[in-house]
């Protein structure tokens, strides 16, 4: 599980419910009309906005902000390293018995193609196109939540003016001012909740996580092309660590320097 996801979820809700408790009673701030409106209005809005295929796999697209597959860069730096030198030794023929201990399917379909002699323009065209199309389908995910994110404050607008249209109809009885405004009111509050704590805060996670994901197969991609080109593995190494970050370099090296230790 993705931490923070979670601590962000858990500890926005608590201080949002701690907020309404100390301002008064829980019970204020319920109304289920309210939830219906915002919460199926928006809903609604997103199916005519989206097919009904996309918006029924948005269950799965959530699984990712929620989940913790942590895209190991120092591991797949490692195996691409690792890959070099047996194509180095043996010759790239011999990375073929290596395809079955790769968990990670675009690198093993890179190795195969390296494996059956295709061209390397060929090999860096048919990765970047996958891609690419990788990239395009996170981002119909991303867009749902966006979207959602812009309607339901809408929706909670949408639900103050029924509110205070059914409060002016009642404007001969003082007594029911005041009730009707807090319900109207509230349709905001749970439009608001609903895109800020919710909807746009996933869509960003969403977008960091597809990041990270690119970058991982652009590494991947640097890689192969440079044990076809027959480069020198240390070369291929210094390489592919120029992607990352210097505090995540400086990682790999110490985990190198521990690894070595261990070797002694």
């Amino acid at each position: 599980m993705d931490l923070s996801t979670i601590i962000g979820l858990i500890s926005g809700i608590v201080l949002v419910l701690w907020g309404i408790m100390s301002a008064g009673e829980l019970g204020w701030f319920w109304d289920f009309t309210s939830i219906l409106i915002v919460i199926g209005g928006t809903i609604a809005a997103t199916f005519i906005a989206f097919p009904l295929k996309k918006v029924l796999s948005t269950m799965k697209v959530v699984k990712k902000a929620f989940s913790n597959n942590t895209y190991e860069t120092g591991m797949i730096i490692n195996k691409i390293v690792s890959l070099a030198n047996v194509a180095r030794r043996e010759g790239l023929l011999a990375l073929e018995e290596a395809v079955e201990e790769i968990e990670d399917n675009f690198l093993q379909k890179g190795v195969m193609l390296i494996v059956d002699g295709t061209d390397p323009e060929l090999v860096k065209n048919i990765l970047e196109t996958e891609i690419a199309f990788l990239e395009e389908r996170h981002n119909e995910g991303k867009s749902i939540f966006d979207t959602m994110g812009t309607l339901a404050p809408a929706f909670g607008m949408i639900g103050t003016l029924i509110g205070l249209v059914a409060m002016l109809r009642q404007l001969d009885d003082p007594d029911t001012i005041g009730p009707s405004m807090g319900v109207a009111l509230i349709t905001t509050l749970y439009g608001s909740l609903l895109a800020n704590l919710i909807c746009i805060p996933i869509a960003k996670k969403l977008k960091l996580k597809s990041k990270e994901e690119i970058l991982l197969k652009e590494i991947m991609i640097e890689g192969l092309l440079s044990i076809q080109a027959g480069e020198n593995p240390r070369i291929i190494e210094e390489k592919l660590k120029a992607f990352l970050p210097p505090s995540i370099r400086k990682s790999l090296n110490n985990g190198e320097d521990m690894e070595a230790v261990a070797d002694e």
